[in-house]
Order: structure tokens, then sequence, then C-alpha cells
């Protein structure tokens, strides 16, 4: 398995869809995963360390792993299938019995799995900072190499977007994406009488 690291996120040229970054150790592969503007959001706001008082909703999962006394230890990105990435969470109990030996260490406890779409677990990761896994089948059926200086200029502007963005701006651009979703495609009657 390959240990990734989020390098940011970008938007798809032709379609203007995010798309999360994960990059190897190495620093010469990156893999991209498309992704939606809200799963886009929730990203952001894990990398940004918003505080909210109404959580967002993997805040909210966080909440309850706490209270349920369990810790993600890791998210393993494991699969590529119909052109859609497959990851599980990887949970660990932190809870202890008396029928538990004293010796037991944490890593010696078997680790809860869950299946959960990519988007969400790295949204997770980066939340509890716990380490992103990828298979290396799919870092090398996915990856795309890597321009080291277009990157650097890429990354920094990144984190200018994240410095300027202000919730407005992200709820105004939702709304708008929202709203050209639901526009009726134009009949092929109404084009020829605009040609015309």
């Amino acid at each position: 398995m390959v240990e990734m690291t989020v390098t940011g996120l970008a938007l798809d040229a032709s379609n203007h869809s995010p798309i999360v970054l994960l990059r190897d150790a190495s620093g010469r592969r990156q893999v991209p995963i498309w992704i939606d503007n809200s799963q886009a959001h929730n990203i952001i706001a894990g990398l940004k360390r918003e505080q909210s008082d109404r959580p967002l909703t993997h805040d909210l999962i966080i909440s309850l792993l706490v209270a349920a006394e369990l810790s993600l230890s890791k998210v393993i990105i494991h699969a590529i299938e119909d052109n859609a990435f497959k990851a599980v969470l990887k949970l660990r109990s932190n809870k202890s019995t008396d029928s538990e030996s004293k010796n037991t260490h944490d890593k010696d406890k078997p680790l809860i799995e869950i299946k959960a779409r990519p988007s969400d677990a790295i949204a997770l990761a980066i939340r509890t900072k716990c380490s992103i896994w990828m298979l290396e089948q799919v870092v090398s059926e996915a990856s795309i190499p890597v321009n080291e200086e277009a990157d650097a200029e890429d990354q920094n502007e990144f984190k200018r977007f994240l410095d300027d963005l202000r919730p407005a701006d992200l709820i105004r651009h939702l709304k708008k994406s929202h709203q050209v979703d639901k526009e009726p495609p134009e009949s092929p009657q109404s084009n020829s009488d605009k040609e015309g």
C-alpha cells in the first residue's frame, strides 16, 4: 500500500467539477478523484479547521465515534469499479474490558471495517489527522505524473483561494450550480429559431 496526502483541490476545466488531489510520498505521482461541490465544501472545511456551532456531517460523525469509544485508525482506497473509487474506514475500539489483558496494545486490537465514499473518508481523515492509504494497483491505474513547478503554483493558488474563501461565496456558488442543473435543455426548435 502507498500512503497518500491531500495536496489540494482543483477544478475540472471541462465541467468545473471539483477534484481532490492525493499525492504519494515520493511526490512523483498524483491521483485525482472527482467529487461534487458539497464534498469539496466538507474537505475545504476540514483543511481550514473551521469550527462551527452547527457541525457539518463529518464533525457529527467524529463526535459519534468518540461517544462510541471508537477512533479512525486509517483510510484505505482499495479499488476502482465502474469508474468509481472504493474506500473503507478502519476503526479501532478504545473500550477496554476486564477480560482484556493489561498488556494488550492498541495495535493488537482488531480493526472494524466500514465502507465509505472516498470523499467522505478523506474528509474524516483530514479532521482526525489519520493516514490515507491506497493500494499500489489503484495508484498505478489512476495516477498522473506531477509537474513540480506547475503544482507548486497550483498549491499557492489554492492556499490563496482558501484564505479568501467566505462561506457566502460558497453558498452562492452552490446555489448557482444547483440552478444550472435544474434548467431544462433547450429544444431543437428553439435553437433553430435562434440561429435563423
